[in-house]
């Protein structure tokens, strides 16, 4: 007698678990459509930030020649106008109307980028100012024994690039500026600079008061410390230019012993606010741009930095600015534009 083979049963799937699972999927992709809009929103906004000039438009060809030693020259400028709130709790004298030039510095980064070496131009330095053109087209002319600093506020980011390029004969791949302003939020959202003072400052002008010693200073403080000339040393510009190196190598190495990569909310928030304190050429005017030129130094420690000031001297009409000091001056440019090192004497007394 045959019997019929019967087939096992179907296992059936639990009341509801497809729809579930089509559910899970759905919101998985909401989910990666919104991260990724969120990612470009984002990016977008980074990119929006920053300011950018077109230097190779405004300059022309009348440059100086790039040495090809695969080195790379930034010119970094600290613009500072004092105005608005975050500067009048600052105390008095500090509000003037106008953007200035207050921090000037030649970055050279030689092939490699392990090492770099930073000459600080004092904003007192009485300079010969070529014609150039203004952000808005016209042309400004030439001018001799201008102060350094009045060059950016007449004629804006060209005008100093191609002063600098005419003093230093030393060609700028890159032009990267600093708004003050926003200077201070971007100490905040690091939460602070760590540094170690030799000597005490009391700073009138600034209201800043430390003793020597390691102090953590905020943001406002920080603003206050690298505008401080008054109640430091002989209360000249050349003694505030020793404070604004110092910071800046207590700066770089805050943000480079924090892991910023653990936590992406501090991470963005200090992207944006550096991002809105930037005014670059077209060479690094965006995240990605910027993102692999910083790449690029990751090799480079602040123990590796060279920080001097251009050598000068006192000018003898006017004891109040400073001229450039010959033949030292040209040595150094000599030396940045060939990739050489620094003489040796530059390293010497700031000024005489």
């Amino acid at each position: 007698m045959s019997h019929a083979v019967q087939s096992p049963p179907r296992r059936r799937r639990a009341p509801g678990k497809r729809g579930k699972g089509k559910i899970i999927a759905l919101c998985l992709a909401a989910f990666l459509l919104l991260s990724c809009g969120l990612l470009y929103w984002a990016y977008a906004r980074l990119d929006n930030n920053i300011d950018s000039v077109d230097l190779e438009k405004a300059l022309g060809n009348d440059r100086p020649e790039k040495i090809e030693t695969g080195a790379r020259d930034i010119l970094v400028v600290g613009s500072d106008s004092r105005a608005g709130a975050e500067n009048k709790q600052l105390g008095g004298g500090v509000n003037v109307s106008g953007g200035r030039s207050d921090t000037t510095m030649v970055v050279h980064i030689p092939e490699g980028r392990r090492r770099a070496t930073v000459v600080s131009i004092p904003r007192d330095t009485l300079v010969t100012r070529p014609h150039c053109q203004k952000a808005d087209g016209s042309t400004l002319p030439k001018a001799e024994r201008v102060m350094f600093n009045s060059v950016y506020a007449l004629g804006g980011p060209a005008c100093v690039v191609k002063t600098v390029e005419s003093m230093t004969k030393v060609r700028m791949d890159h032009y990267m500026e600093v708004d003050f302003a926003g200077f201070k939020e971007l100490v905040d959202a690091l939460g602070g600079v760590t540094l170690d003072l030799e000597e005490p400052i009391d700073s009138p002008k600034t209201g800043l008061v430390l003793d020597a010693g390691s102090h953590k200073l905020d943001g406002a403080q920080s603003l206050a410390f690298v505008r401080t000339r008054y109640g430091y040393k002989d209360g000249s510009d050349l003694g505030r230019i020793g404070l604004q190196q110092q910071f800046i190598l207590a700066l770089l190495d805050e943000v480079k012993n924090q892991d910023l990569t653990t936590s992406p909310t501090k991470l963005y928030t200090i992207a944006d606010t550096a991002t809105q304190t930037l005014t670059t050429d077209e060479g690094l005017n965006s995240v990605r741009k910027l993102a692999s030129f910083g790449r690029s130094l990751q090799g480079l420690d602040t123990g590796n930095m060279d920080m001097i000031m251009m050598p000068v001297m006192y000018d003898k009409q006017d004891p109040n600015r400073v001229v450039a000091k010959e033949p030292l001056a040209g040595k150094v440019w000599d030396a940045v534009r060939n990739d050489r090192p620094l003489p040796a004497e530059a390293t010497e007394k700031a000024a005489e």
